[in-house]
């Protein structure tokens, strides 16, 4: 049985400010592709021949909190995630051209 992949109310919200974002700059079609596309990367996880305790690499600027939390990176978006009992918890979503200062 594979992971189910919850979103957390944080991520939805930088996925919501993301998609805004690039309305303005891209037009519909291309935001609808990049969102789905930030959606479908987590999928990865959930097939059972990917070793989800080492897919992805450790996301080091969540390294004050207790759990382990590991990145996926796909184009220039920076998806944090971590696994608990049976879900992967997808807990943020960064823009990597915007200033990491506001990576938090």
């Amino acid at each position: 049985m594979s992971n189910i992949i919850n979103w957390t109310k944080r991520a939805t919200k930088d996925l919501e400010k993301i998609t805004r974002f690039n309305l303005n700059l891209y037009g519909v079609k291309k935001t609808t592709e990049i969102s789905q596309n930030i959606i479908n990367t987590p999928k990865i996880l959930q097939n059972p021949k990917v070793n989800i305790l080492e897919s992805g690499q450790i996301d080091e600027s969540f390294n004050h909190l207790k759990r382990n939390y590991r990145k996926i990176i796909t184009s220039h978006y920076k998806i944090t995630y971590r696994i608990g009992k049976g879900k992967i918890y997808i807990v943020r979503v960064f823009d990597t051209r915007q200033n990491p200062s506001k990576n938090r």
